[in-house]
């Protein structure tokens, strides 16, 4: 691929394909502005290709043998480690996070795929005989068909494997949207699947903005759309979906807060915190943007954070040494810029200031510095809105029940932490913050392949989750038979 070429990003029906819409999207590196690549956005009439290919390819699908289905995910996990360099160089340009964060984050997603490997068991439904006399009751899991998922920027590698092993390997038949800003990894991802030799029709990529979004939404035989993105994207598709008769799970925003106890080990909540907040520049639906330093935490626990943070090298990530990159867009920095500015204006006070980031050789980079403030008003921007970038705010009380409630007066629901050496006061905070996903001396409680990567209220509209059995749950129905075979009608041989 050359640096500005014009690429066929669409697999549709097995076919490689250049979208055909007159709208057109510029992949660029947000390190150095540099173009990597231009390609045609996809318009409905290709999503309603992809969606009859992913059709005529299910009946076939659905009768492989779960066992045989799996083998191509052995293949595809295969093909990730071979080329997680490359993967990861590919994440980075058209993201800009780190190489080691590209790395990991692709690890992630290999660990979906080697769980997704386990249906054969993860699938199986359940039985018992004599429910009734002579009256025998069975449960079995059967694929729904055609299955959508509608994937962000921020982790191009991981959100995917998310979603597409456990589609298929359910013997759903699947179609891929990535952001059309980061298509190139969801490219290589579906180039090293199709590598395996997975029947075409199984699984295809689509490539386009809101109109083909809709499309999906709104086609007929799409049964199930899974969603990661901002919670007013996620609303609508939840709601457009749903209207649509589609099976959704739209995972949203969130503000993660921390909690700081003050017997906390000091040190190593600012490193863990440090990581959380600055780590893939604030750009995750983990990263604590929301710090509360309860009691005597106050007087150590912010300079020790102030410390760390202004020592990290941000630059290129595929520089040695560089621990931070750039956000996504110029629009991206404009907006985390103004930001800090508002809360400035709401009374708050600049411990760290990112604002001025000259990065030596990359002047054209999307680069804010971590910032760190406090003395933010409950009302301000900062303390309720996603800022999605590397900004984190901390905030004072004096106990940890009012803590929770700072916590609780939030409308999201994603992650919350604490740092504590108290089991008691790890218990109740387990017990009582209104989230999906809880650290205890963790800054970023990301769930396991094989747990559900929860979140409540406004960071996840649905049921069932993504990752472990909550996929097997979405990706399946549940068929009960109940059976009767009176001895009169049995055949005597």
């Amino acid at each position: 691929m050359s640096q500005a070429a014009t690429i066929d990003i669409n697999l549709i029906g097995g076919e490689w394909v250049p979208g055909k819409s007159s709208a057109s999207a510029e992949i660029q590196n947000p390190a150095t502005s540099e173009t990597l690549a231009h390609i045609a956005l996809a318009e409905a009439d290709q999503v309603d290709a992809a969606v009859k290919a992913a059709v005529a390819a299910f009946p076939a699908w659905r009768g492989t043998p779960v066992q045989d289905r799996i083998q191509y995910l052995f293949k595809f996990r295969q093909a990730l480690i071979d080329h997680t360099d490359e993967i990861a160089r590919l994440t980075t340009m058209e993201n800009g996070k780190t190489f080691a964060e590209a790395r990991a984050e692709l690890q992630r997603g290999i660990e979906n795929v080697e769980v997704a490997c386990g249906m054969p068991t993860m699938m199986q439904g359940y039985n018992l005989e004599d429910v009734a006399s002579g009256i025998d009751e069975i449960m079995i899991r059967q694929p729904l068909g055609v299955t959508v998922a509608i994937t962000p920027f921020n982790f191009p590698a991981m959100i995917p494997l998310w979603f597409l092993p456990y589609a298929i390997a359910t013997g759903n038949t699947f179609i891929l949207k990535p952001s059309e800003r980061v298509p190139l990894t969801a490219q290589k991802l579906i180039q090293l699947l199709q590598s395996t030799g997975l029947p075409a029709g199984v699984c295809q990529l689509v490539v386009g903005a809101k109109p083909a979004v809709d499309a999906l939404l709104r086609h007929p035989d799409v049964r199930a759309i899974s969603f990661v993105g901002s919670t007013q994207v996620a609303k609508y598709i939840y709601s457009e979906g749903s209207a649509h008769g589609k099976r959704v799970q739209a995972q949203g925003g969130a503000k993660n807060y921390v909690v700081i106890m003050p017997d906390a080990d000091m040190d190593m909540a600012a490193r863990i915190v440090g990581d959380s907040a600055f780590g893939c520049a604030g750009q995750r639906c983990l990263a604590i943007s929301a710090a509360i330093a309860v009691g005597d935490a106050k007087s150590v626990f912010p300079d020790k954070l102030v410390n760390l943070a202004s020592a990290l090298k941000v630059g290129n990530g595929l520089e040695e040494g560089i621990q931070m990159g750039p956000v996504i867009t110029p629009q991206s920095k404009t907006r985390v810029l103004e930001s800090i500015e508002r809360g400035v204006k709401d009374g708050g006070k600049v411990l760290l200031d990112g604002r001025s980031a000259d990065i030596t050789r990359q002047t054209n980079g999307n680069f804010v510095k971590p910032t760190i403030m406090s003395g933010i008003p409950e009302e301000s921007e900062l303390t309720t809105r996603e800022i999605f970038g590397p900004v984190l705010s901390i905030r004072e009380t004096g106990d940890l029940d009012a803590a929770i409630e700072m916590i609780a007066r939030n409308p999201y629901g994603n992650q919350a932490s604490i740092f504590t050496s108290s089991g008691t006061a790890a218990r109740k905070f387990r017990y009582e913050a209104p989230c999906g996903n809880i650290g205890v001396n963790i800054g970023v409680a990301a769930p396991m392949a094989y747990f559900p990567f929860s979140g409540w209220r406004d960071s996840f509209l649905g049921v069932l989750h993504g990752q472990g059995k909550d996929a097997v749950e979405f990706y399946t129905d549940k068929k009960v038979v109940v059976e009767r075979w009176p001895k009169a009608w049995t055949r005597k041989f």
